[in-house]
């Protein structure tokens, strides 16, 4: 297993080629389960399920705050108990080794929160 959570993202200049299918499916085994391939696999998405929408709130803001510190920016939805995460590389529209090291950082933040259903 590598150590996702302690690699920096590195910002994509739009020349960086997207991982192959193989170093993909990889690397989403070593992130949490519930990330699932969407859009032919080109983008992760985890759908989380919460008590209230305070909750759902607070981790989209404690995710936001990730996102400026790494800066790599996942599509968030938030709603009455759920939250939505979407990662891809905007740039290449395609998953790069950043969009893994982001959503294992994430799933760190998940569990330091531990109110998720």
């Amino acid at each position: 297993m590598s150590n996702l959570r302690e690699m920096k993202c590195i910002p994509c200049s739009g020349e960086v080629p997207p991982l192959d299918i193989v170093l993909k499916r990889k690397l989403k085994d070593e992130i949490h389960l519930e990330w699932k391939f969407t859009h032919n696999e080109t983008r992760l998405r985890r759908e989380l399920k919460l008590s209230n929408f305070s909750e759902a709130l607070e981790l989209a803001n404690l995710i936001g705050a990730l996102a400026e510190e790494e800066w790599h920016h996942p599509e968030l939805v938030i709603g009455f108990g759920h939250l939505d995460i979407e990662i891809w590389t905007h740039k290449i529209d395609n998953l790069v080794e950043s969009d893994f090291i982001f959503a294992s950082k994430v799933d760190q933040i998940i569990e330091k929160v531990n109110f998720v259903k």
